[in-house]
């Protein structure tokens, strides 16, 4: 039997609170469907509960739910190659970039009117743009402000783990239970190419003596967080020619640290953003060497492939950035919590991913009982697992993997818009073509023949026939088509 069609989109934009609260079921759900675990084989229960909304310690999680960071840390106390912090900057992608700065008081009414309107709100984080740690009483009073009016709100932050172990109690003590620290290395000669400086105990250390501080301080931060029961997700940006090989080495002593995850990103290092890196040449990875890389790290530290590389003021999906929709000047000097859009969507979700999970399940032993054969798959999505989004709206693909294994998301790729209004379409689609190297098929709920044409020209075939199925069940269906088995009824 089909599952019904429930438009998170919809839900979640254009419906009024009234919409919402119609379309969840104030009874509780009763499909059989709704009572299908989507919780992976290989994560306990305890685990599970606290990552289940988190969208970024569970992919799953990244297709329904939302974070929002807070830019109420501006100072820091290292200084990295590959960063420079940028204040009142609107048209950069990347961390360390904020529009606006915020005071505690300012955070809590913007947290308040991100809650109010974009009900997939589930964490909010303090990642910058300096350090979390550092700037501890601000990182500390936005929490506890924020915790004082919405209850069920993850907290997390982000930092360097300079200053990380000086506050793992106050954490503690304030229910933080996911922090992201950025390691970079585990050899201080590899870090001092990395790091220039850093600050410690009112002083500045440079060069390798630097570097091995703060190893320490990293090393040290992670056991203590490990040790408390505070799950730990560790970023590592991938420098060719100078860590890229020594990141399986880092990927060792995470994971023998207690790391909940290790997330390998992607040195950005464009000149216009002035940073050290990209002022002296310095490349970021290829799309392939990246995966590559990844793929050599599978079976140690469990690894985060659905990263965006968020601003420090990011608001929404991964991959869909608000933040603009809420600028300051824009929100009401007294602002008042409602919860119900919120509590109303977690009961459509709730319904949502136990459709999913079926036939997420079904396209998988579709997979498995096909012929032994690898297809990869770039996605146009909005969200909700769902092929929802027109290929000229697309601002990055979601990248699955379809093997004799299974179906496995391996990350996404960005890339510029194509229909901004017939301006520069025919060279923005020589970019997505490059950004598509490796990929067999683009799926999509609409292209044009023309880019539909060119893309097959370049080996990529691309289709809308999948328009709002599940990712998953059109993968199987594709899978089954090219190695020869009969796929089972969608459903959806």
């Amino acid at each position: 039997m089909s599952a019904p069609m429930i438009s998170l989109e919809s839900a979640t934009s254009t419906t009024s609170l009234d919409q919402l609260l119609a379309t969840a079921k104030p009874s509780g759900c009763t499909s059989s469907s709704c009572g299908v675990s989507t919780k992976p084989a290989d994560v306990d229960q305890a685990i599970w509960a606290k990552i289940k909304n988190h969208p970024c310690y569970s992919e799953e999680a990244h297709h329904y739910f939302a974070r929002m960071h807070v830019a109420v840390a501006p100072a820091c106390n290292i200084q990295c190659n590959y960063c420079n912090r940028k204040y009142d900057c609107a048209n950069e992608s990347r961390p360390g970039v904020v529009s606006e700065k915020l005071t505690p008081d300012q955070a809590l009414r913007k947290v308040i009117a991100v809650a109010n309107e974009v009900p997939q709100l589930s964490v909010l984080g303090v990642a910058g743009p300096g350090d979390a740690c550092y700037d501890w009483k601000k990182t500390k009073e936005t929490f506890e402000r924020v915790a004082g009016e919405i209850h069920d709100i993850k907290l997390c932050i982000s930092t360097n783990g300079l200053a990380l172990p000086d506050h793992v109690a106050e954490l503690v003590d304030m229910n933080v239970d996911h922090v992201t620290i950025t390691i970079n290395m585990v050899d201080p000669e590899i870090g001092a190419k990395i790091y220039p400086w850093i600050f410690y105990h009112n002083r500045r250390y440079t060069g390798i003596e630097a570097a091995r501080i703060l190893h320490e301080r990293q090393m040290l931060g992670l056991e203590m967080l490990t040790a408390c029961g505070i799950l730990t997700k560790v970023n590592s940006v991938m420098i060719p020619g100078v860590n890229d090989e020594h990141l399986v080495e880092v990927n060792k002593w995470v994971k023998e640290r207690g790391a909940f995850l290790h997330n390998v990103m992607p040195l950005i290092s464009d000149p216009a953003h002035g940073t050290y890196y990209g002022l002296t040449g310095q490349r970021g990875p290829l799309a392939l060497e990246l995966k590559a890389l990844q793929d050599r790290l599978e079976g140690g530290a469990k690894l985060m492939r659905h990263c965006r590389q968020c601003r420090a003021d990011a608001v929404g999906l991964l991959g869909d950035d608000r933040g603009q929709e809420f600028a300051l000047d824009q929100i009401p000097g007294e602002i008042t919590y409602d919860a119900r859009k919120r509590e109303a969507y977690r009961e459509v979700v709730a319904r949502e991913r136990g459709y999913h999970a079926t036939a997420k399940s079904e396209a998988i032993e579709t997979v498995k009982a096909a012929g032994d054969g690898s297809l990869h798959v770039a996605v146009a999505t909005k969200g909700g697992g769902r092929i929802n989004e027109h290929f000229g709206h697309a601002k990055e693909f979601q990248v699955y993997e379809a093997s004799s294994r299974g179906i496995t998301y391996v990350g996404h790729r960005k890339i510029e818009q194509y229909c901004l209004g017939g301006m520069g379409e025919e060279a923005t689609l020589d970019g997505i073509i490059t950004a598509l190297v490796g990929i067999d098929v683009v799926l999509c709920a609409k292209i044009g023949e023309c880019p539909k044409t060119q893309l097959m020209e370049a080996g990529v075939r691309a289709t809308d026939a999948y328009c709002y199925d599940y990712i998953e069940t059109a993968i199987g269906t594709l899978y089954a088509a090219k190695f020869g088995v009969e796929p089972q009824a969608a459903t959806a």
